[in-house]
């Protein structure tokens, strides 16, 4: 075992975030740390790291081990080539080089034991050498830089030159080149494109060493984790297994523990009125069949209700008008930057009901794409058409559609005037802006906020065509599955820019490759585009989505189930009416035994007495079998 994290708690301003994290790593296992937004997973690794404290718990390394973090938009600042700053993580190789190489100068002016000496260094430092790939540092470089995007005439580039995701791709070789024991990475795909994201997987997935990563891409997370750490509340659980994997079993669990506790409220409610009923009956019997039953109500141990059942947002995007069949056309789209062309003939159509995803690499013109298409920019050269009745709905990764200095109440309120106070509230409520929430001006929100915010105002605008750049990034995992699914049940138009694969591969029923200036279409999801894409006979063709099948009762099944349901209903009503009836004449037979003139009357006394005892019997089977009925 490489790592032991055990009872760790942290709190900041009064709010707990860590509350009970327990966990070990093995030495060359591949862990993922997921939880939502918030839940304290960059903490959790700056702990581990030893940059804070926790209030109490402990972290254990094994012995002479090392840890390499990575933190958020963590970068390197040096007036170094990108090429020589890297060179500087392989360092005490390149001293144990010089080493050798002054060896050998000595080696030919020694003799006798000063030269056996020298030799038997020599052999241990080469073996050394030879066994840390010290051969291959330059090849180890410059296969690391060209995976993580850099082109061979960025090598000499100054890294204080750079922007600011580059210097941060930098900081994450530099770290995959120093080989610690234990690789902490918090986001690394942020700043990747498509084919660094990949180069990225199959390096952590093959590394020898142990990996603990926080990302948002499902998908990287499924093809390098072997094991998930999920904090959820403050408290760290562990599932074997894949991203996949663990969702699947978690969303089990989860709806195991909905179920539950609908099912105990539903208990308790038949109880309540069990209990209601029984004492109406008002006869000694049945009130103590009811306080019986208050008891064991009383108890019962109480479920909580899952908390999000009710803490995450609702989505649902309605068009308010059907598209034509024909929803947009683009003929020979040509886009220049400072005279680097991004593209130079775009050309495609999509229909009505299709959910296109455009990929590529970084810079390649995705957003440039999806802004002349909504109007933010010029084509140099060519054109588009939007078919009939088509209404665009259009979400930018920046959220430059939103108003810095409006509060979120105004943001709502101007782009849709004809919202009352109540209704504005209740969308923004929806979002999980609550309270004092709405009168934050826009520019003070988070990422992950603004991204939410601008899902509301998608979801107001009632479009049949959506244009989203980047819709899931800042989204935590169950905001994610949510626009998901409301993307799924959309009965619009589809097309967006995405790097993220397990978001495509949910929702994408084309894929349009962008690269070397040219679109290439693609039918079906990411995993179909992987397999087909270098198949040019699968290209360009792209088959209408199919609607989802829905698994309903048969008719026949359904009335069979109806008709049962009325018969027991039927069934109740008429032991209620016998009860009512019986427990009458019981009331009845009581005022005549207690009449003195029957006191007096032993025949007429044993008659009612034997006919009390019957009504009882019958009351008994009675009281269980509605009892039954209502279970």
């Amino acid at each position: 075992m490489f790592l032991q994290v055990s009872g760790i708690k942290k709190t900041y301003d009064g709010t707990e975030v860590l509350k009970d994290c327990s966990f070990h790593i093995g030495e060359n296992e591949k862990c993922a740390l997921t939880g939502a937004n918030g839940t304290g997973k960059s903490t959790l690794l700056k702990i581990i790291a030893k940059e804070i404290e926790a209030d109490s718990g402990t972290v254990t390394v094994k012995s002479g081990e090392e840890i390499g973090y990575l933190a958020q938009q963590e970068a390197v600042n040096s007036e170094n080539t990108i090429y020589d700053e890297l060179m500087e993580a392989k360092r005490p190789l390149l001293d144990e080089e010089a080493q050798i190489r002054a060896l050998e100068s000595k080696m030919k002016d020694l003799s006798g034991d000063e030269l056996k000496s020298a030799m038997e260094r020599y052999s241990s430092l080469t073996h050394h050498f030879e066994m840390n790939n010290g051969f291959a540092i330059q090849s180890e470089v410059t296969g690391v830089l060209k995976g993580l995007g850099f082109s061979e005439e960025e090598f000499s580039k100054v890294i204080s030159t750079l922007s600011g995701g580059q210097k941060t791709r930098v900081a994450l070789a530099k770290l995959l080149l120093s080989h610690p024991s234990l690789i902490m990475l918090d986001e690394p795909t942020n700043h990747l494109d498509l084919h660094s994201i990949e180069w990225l997987e199959g390096f952590l997935a093959g590394y020898r060493g142990a990996v603990l990563v926080v990302a948002h891409d499902r998908y990287f997370l499924d093809k390098i984790a072997d094991k998930v750490i999920d904090l959820d509340d403050g408290i760290s659980r562990t599932y074997m297994g894949n991203y996949t994997a663990f969702s699947e079993k978690k969303k089990a669990l989860r709806d195991a523990a909905l179920k539950a506790y609908l099912n105990q409220q539903a208990e308790i409610a038949h109880q309540e009125k069990v209990i209601e009923k029984l004492k109406s009956y008002n006869r000694e019997k049945s009130v103590k069949r009811a306080e019986s039953r208050e008891k064991l109500l009383d108890r019962m141990e109480r479920l909580d209700k899952p908390k999000d059942t009710d803490d995450a947002m609702k989505l649902k995007i309605t068009p308010s008008i059907r598209s034509g069949k024909d929803v947009l056309s683009v003929q020979a789209l040509k886009k220049s930057y400072s005279r680097e062309p991004l593209f130079s003939d775009a050309s495609f159509d999509i229909t009505r009901g299709e959910r296109v995803a455009v990929i590529g690499n970084n810079g390649t013109g995705k957003t440039t794409l999806l802004k002349i298409l909504t109007g933010l920019t010029d084509a140099d050269s060519g054109s588009f058409y939007l078919g009939t009745n088509v209404k665009i709905g259009y979400y930018d990764q920046e959220h430059q559609v939103l108003h810095p200095e409006k509060t979120l109440f105004q943001e709502m309120s101007d782009d849709f005037p004809d919202m009352d106070n109540t209704r504005i509230r209740n969308t923004l409520a929806a979002f999980l802006f609550y309270g004092e929430d709405v009168f934050k001006q826009v520019k003070a929100l988070s990422g992950g906020e603004r991204g939410r915010l601008s899902l509301a105002k998608l979801m107001l605008s009632k479009a049949n065509f959506l244009i989203l750049d980047e819709p899931t990034n800042h989204l935590d995992a169950t905001s994610k599955e949510i626009l998901e699914n409301a993307l799924n049940e959309y009965e619009g138009t589809l097309l967006y820019v995405s790097h993220d694969r397990y978001f495509i591969n949910q929702t994408a029923t084309r894929i349009l490759e962008l690269s070397g200036g040219r679109f290439t279409s693609y039918p079906g999801n990411y995993d179909y585009y992987l397999e087909k894409k270098n198949s040019p006979a699968e290209a360009d063709s792209a088959p209408a989505a199919e609607a989802p099948s829905e698994n309903k009762l048969s008719w026949q099944e359904q009335k069979a189930r109806d008709a049962e349901k009325r018969k027991k209903e039927n069934r109740i009503k008429k032991v209620e009416a016998e009860i009512a009836e019986l427990e009458n004449r019981s009331s009845e037979i009581e005022e005549l035994m207690s009449d003195p003139e029957t006191a007096t009357d032993a025949e007429k006394l044993t008659v009612l007495s034997n006919e009390a005892g019957e009504l009882n019997l019958r009351l008994d089977a009675l009281y269980n079998e509605w009892a039954e009925l209502n279970e």
